[in-house]
């Protein structure tokens, strides 16, 4: 009964409820143009093609999840929001090396943000028009080009359908952040991501005699390895900071104010899902340095074939080293005890026991390396269960859900999303979505600001 109760206070919040409507209509155009074919494409003979290499592990697998199978129809939105990300991330990582991108995420304030999206933006085009590109020439290679039209017709139209495709979704994604609900560009994938799994699901069961009991079995382990991500996603560690005492009144009645007390929240996994894919980016070089080569020998080698395989031992064994490592490469980059310290200076706070300077910047260094360690073990875990739920026979469609690149942007997205609604009725006086405590989202904190933003 409090499920349905609380549904009915979402609805009777008339900002919440037509910020929801919004949201669901650009989501279900969002959807409506991945169906959408490219003048020209042939889809049947693409699937087909695509069908009898049977290449699913593959970055172009990886693609072709976030856009909830746009890539594989041939669409106007194949290419998704994944320009957009990719840009983004582009100018995050500038913003670590380069000194003026540095000034304008951290000194500029709102101009600097507005700056740095207008760069986005246009960086975006630019690795639209490169992708697309790219993307003619896949369809083009695995016969998914109409023998009917010109080539040169095909490849002007298809480029810039693609980029128009993309920038609208880019669009979308920008309009559900400001007037619906939740994060927009993280909503369309994550939607992307979920479209696939009602389909994997009725596989599973159909798919074997005893699948009840055995779908069973898989909804717990489900459940359990969807947990964890949601600790590791959300889990801090808190340390306790104090500003130092006020005085209250003036002249001889003066009395100190009560010390004020905040925490500095250090996340375990500071670093989202970038490690993951940066990881599996890499992961892809062998096998596409193989193909690039054109040597039958070299793609059939044993090292390629073991590469190609996201069930193999040293496939996986590699790919959990990689994420530890790219773990702590990115968690030192995102995670900057300098600019803690600076804050605390700046605000007159200090870490009870630690004295400030050069011992506060050393002794946050040291709980973020100590905290990293658990998190990027329990996050090359989750990257590597895939495969590992594979092995005991899930199909490989319902297998992607239980970890990777998958599940934690879904776990982080929706999070972030009913943290926004429980926002909403807690404002109006309402229960919130939980009994007790509340929802933590990826960027949750105190009063001092997240330093660095999730994928």
């Amino acid at each position: 009964m409090r499920f349905f109760q609380t549904l009915k206070n979402i609805w009777s919040i008339e900002e919440l409820r037509k910020r929801i409507l919004f949201t669901l209509l650009l989501i279900a155009i969002y959807r409506l143009g991945s169906f959408i074919v490219l003048p020209g494409a042939d889809v049947e003979a693409l699937q087909a093609t695509m069908a009898a290499q049977g290449n699913t592990n593959d970055l172009l697998g990886l693609i072709n999840l976030f856009t909830g199978g746009a890539f594989n129809n041939a669409s106007i939105m194949a290419l998704g929001i994944m320009p957009y990300i990719t840009a983004s991330i582009i100018v995050q990582l500038l913003g670590f090396a380069v000194p003026y991108f540095q000034r304008l995420q951290s000194k500029e304030g709102e101009s600097g943000r507005k700056k740095l999206n207008q760069i986005t933006r246009a960086l975006t085009v630019a690795i639209t028009l490169v992708q697309g590109a790219g993307y003619l020439a896949f369809i083009k290679s695995n016969g998914g080009m109409s023998s009917q039209v010109d080539p040169f017709i095909f490849w002007i139209s298809g480029i810039i359908i693609l980029s128009t495709g993309t920038i609208f979704a880019m669009w979308l994604g920008e309009r559900i952040t400001d007037r619906g609900i939740g994060n927009g560009v993280s909503l369309l994938i994550t939607v992307g991501i979920i479209v696939g799994l009602p389909s994997a699901f009725a596989f599973e069961l159909t798919s074997k005699s005893d699948a009840l009991l055995l779908l069973v079995v898989e909804m717990a382990a489900f459940f359990f390895v969807t947990l964890v991500t949601v600790m590791v996603v959300t889990g801090v560690r808190k340390i306790p900071i104090q500003f130092a005492k006020r005085m209250v009144g003036r002249g001889k009645g003066a009395a100190p104010s009560a010390t004020a007390r905040d925490y500095i929240p250090l996340k375990v996994n500071a670093s989202g899902v970038m490690p993951i894919i940066f990881a599996q980016a890499l992961m892809m070089l062998p096998v596409s340095l193989a193909g690039f080569g054109g040597s039958v020998e070299a793609q059939s080698s044993w090292f390629v074939q073991q590469f190609n395989d996201f069930t193999s031992p040293l496939y996986n064994v590699v790919y959990f080293f990689l994420v530890v490592i790219f773990t702590y490469v990115y968690t030192a980059l995102v995670v900057n005890p300098g600019q803690y310290t600076e804050y605390l200076r700046r605000q007159n706070a200090f870490i009870p026991g630690i004295r400030g300077g050069t011992e506060t910047e050393e002794y946050i260094d040291s709980i973020t390396s100590r905290i990293t360690l658990p998190g990027s073990i329990i996050l090359g875990l989750i990257a590597i269960l895939p495969a590992i739920v594979a092995r005991f026979g899930v199909n490989q469609a319902f297998a992607i859900f239980f970890g990777g690149t998958s599940l934690i942007i879904m776990v982080g997205v929706v999070l972030d999303t009913l943290q926004q609604i429980e926002s909403y009725l807690l404002m109006r006086k309402y229960d919130g979505l939980v009994k007790e405590g509340k929802i933590e989202g990826r960027n949750s904190g105190s009063r001092m600001q997240q330093i660095g933003a999730d994928f």
